[in-house]
């Protein structure tokens, strides 16, 4: 495998080469006034979601069509496999409007990184994701104090069953600072990674073989190296396709773990 940093660092060197993608280029002008793409993705996805589902249920029937079939799988998947499995069916139903606008809400916006002339996942802009964090985070403490007290739920989620004597010393402030101050961090942190570094990946296949095919000198190593890196951006699009998946996922099921954990019994 040709390695394409490898190739075009030497072409930047005098200033007038391949300038390599980074996170500047995160960093969108406004569209107008102060209104930024990701802000305008950010509407246009609730309006996309809100108009898909009420396409997919406006003619409900007992024999689903396509449309209603595809959105009840959608809303079936998260349901059941996500709301119910992690948190049981005595309490999952009240939280699955929330998970289910919380899932289609970060695959539609992740998956805005691949739809042409958009091209831009909005989390991968941090503030967007640990925005959402924080709404999850309000969501699983809320709840857990509501069903155990303000003392009760502190108590609940930093003394673990089982523990006592010298070692609650060691344990309750890792406890609180696992469950409480840690989570939103990396339940933001893991989203906007994966968003960020996947499309600079793409940025960079792609710039970088445009350049080596089309503006660099007509050597056999520039050829090959372009070849190579668009080769890669295709690759990489594909791997995209599941990760944003996942992370949509991943998202949504972690934050049902957190509620599954606020309003248990034990810890």
């Amino acid at each position: 495998m040709i390695d394409l940093a490898h190739v075009l660092k030497p072409l930047a060197a005098d200033g007038h080469g391949f300038t390599p993608p980074g996170p500047a280029d995160f960093d969108l002008p406004p569209i107008f006034g102060e209104v930024t793409k990701p802000m305008v993705m950010v509407a246009l996805s609730v309006v996309l979601i809100f108009g898909l589902f009420y396409a997919m249920s406006r003619k409900a029937a007992v024999v689903p069509g396509r449309l209603q079939f595809a959105g009840e799988f959608v809303y079936g998947g998260v349901r059941n496999s996500i709301a119910r499995d992690s948190i049981g069916s005595e309490h999952f139903m009240k939280f699955v409007p929330y998970l289910f606008a919380l899932f289609t809400f970060v695959l539609v916006n992740n998956y805005f990184g691949m739809i042409p002339l958009v091209q831009f996942p909005t989390f991968s802009h941090s503030g967007y994701a640990y925005g959402l964090a924080i709404l999850s985070w309000l969501l699983y403490n809320g709840v857990g104090i509501k069903r155990h007290g303000f003392f009760g739920y502190l108590k609940h989620v930093s003394v673990p069953a089982g523990v006592s004597g010298v070692m609650l010393v060691l344990i309750v402030p890792l406890e609180i600072l696992s469950n409480i101050v840690v989570r939103p961090v990396t339940l933001a942190l893991r989203l906007f990674a994966n968003m960020f570094a996947g499309h600079l990946l793409l940025i960079l296949f792609a710039l970088g073989g445009e350049y080596l095919l089309v503006e660099a000198d007509k050597t056999f190593m520039n050829i090959i190296g372009g070849i190579g890196a668009l080769l890669m951006f295709f690759l990489v699009s594909a791997l995209e396709l599941l990760v944003m998946f996942l992370q949509a996922y991943v998202f949504t099921l972690l934050t049902a773990m957190y509620v599954a954990g606020a309003v248990s019994e034990e810890h």
